[in-house]
């Protein structure tokens, strides 16, 4: 059997590590070989933001490289679809394996199912609402034309029943993120945070050497266009950061490009640079955000993958959105995260609340690293001549 798994940005990488590791202790102990092709269509071109994660997380080289680059939705999309296809065409696939909600993962699915190969979604079923989002409408697409789901909770499960997908074609595995972390665990708590920030300082950005110890500094992420592209937001933002969480804790920011950009743009880089308590980052390595994640007494982030961390590690977490795709990571359903979107208001007042909240752990049913296990037993029974895992 063949499989041609998919990548495409940053947090695909993540999801794909355990998978591939799981397909090679296969191949080693059986002699039904799982004949396995990675292929990274090049959406993430930033090397720190790839092929650092690709060494780090112990990803092999990919087979083949799309370089796709940067571009509109559209652009990117259409790109892929063109170059995707002649892989396809060449290598002939059994199974195309696709994770999350990229660019790729609709434009390959969408290019898999025109030329007859079977697709499989890992983390299939989460659902947003929010038909604005590019993801959501990526989630909806792959998820409608995948033949086998595979889903990170039971909430995921009942979104894809709502929308009439057969029973047949979903399975329960767990989410795969998960696995990452626990297998990365030990490597990110022996790394030095103090080394972490001196390595990863802005270029422009002179750190003024305060002492940071865990569990006396916020984390956070931010680089969705609804927080950051708008100068009213984004000020509003900034002004929280810097006259309420900075008054009384260190903020660690590894800053995304897309972020960097428009503080500069807007005039508001000298405001947070010039604060003792503000410690701006490069996009750091999966080890070193793990490791900040692990003594952050908060977590500020609008990244999906990090509410679900949060929520395994119990760190406290403002989510800066309005809705989510992972209802499992919120307070309400027993997780550690509080969606406050960019009101400074309804923030300042969560995040008053969630100042006395102490780190408590919670771990989702199957979230318990052996998902990627769970995901090529189910390719495999679901694929003609199966052999046993």
């Amino acid at each position: 059997m063949k499989i041609l798994s998919v990548v495409g940005a940053r947090p695909n990488f993540m999801k794909i590590a355990p998978f591939v590791k799981v397909v090679e202790n296969y191949n080693q102990n059986t002699s039904e070989k799982v004949d396995h092709t990675l292929v990274h269509t090049g959406q993430h071109y930033n090397v720190r933001m790839s092929e650092a994660f690709f060494r780090n997380l112990g990803i092999p080289d990919p087979d083949i490289n799309l370089e796709v680059g940067s571009g509109t939705h559209a652009e990117q999309v259409g790109q892929t679809m063109i170059a995707f296809e002649k892989v396809l065409n060449k290598e002939k696939p059994d199974w195309v394996v696709v994770v999350g909600d990229v660019n790729a993962t609709l434009a390959c699915s969408v290019t898999a199912k025109k030329v007859g190969v079977k697709v499989c979604h890992i983390e299939a079923g989460l659902r947003s609402g929010d038909m604005s989002m590019p993801e959501e409408i990526n989630r909806l697409v792959t998820d409608r034309l995948s033949d086998l789901l595979l889903t990170p909770d039971k909430i995921s499960i009942e979104n894809l029943r709502n929308e009439g997908v057969p029973e047949e074609k979903i399975v329960f595995v767990g989410n795969i993120m998960i696995d990452t972390l626990e297998q990365n665990r030990e490597k990110a708590d022996s790394l030095d945070l103090s080394e972490i920030i001196q390595k990863n300082l802005c270029r422009d950005f002179s750190w003024n050497g305060l002492d940071v110890e865990d569990g006396s500094y916020a984390l956070m992420t931010m680089h969705r266009p609804s927080n950051v592209d708008s100068k009213e937001v984004l000020e509003s933002l900034i002004r929280f950061i810097v006259d309420d969480l900075c008054s009384e804790k260190t903020l660690l920011w590894p800053v995304h490009p897309r972020s960097e950009k428009n503080l500069k743009e807007f005039g508001l880089w000298d405001m947070l640079s010039s604060h003792r308590n503000v410690v701006l980052l490069e996009p750091v390595g999966y080890h070193e955000m793990l490791r900040m994640n692990m003594g952050a007494s908060l977590m500020l982030t609008d990244s999906g993958g990090l509410q679900e961390e949060c929520c395994v590690l119990g760190t406290p977490c403002l989510t800066l959105r309005w809705n989510t795709e992972r209802p499992v990571t919120l307070k309400e359903h027993g997780g550690a995260s509080v969606l406050v979107g960019n009101d400074v208001q309804r923030i300042r007042k969560e995040y008053q609340t969630i100042l006395s909240k102490k780190r408590t752990p919670q771990r989702p049913e199957l979230w318990d690293g052996n998902t990627a296990q769970r995901c090529l037993e189910s390719i495999l029974k679901n694929s003609e001549n199966p052999q046993p895992v």
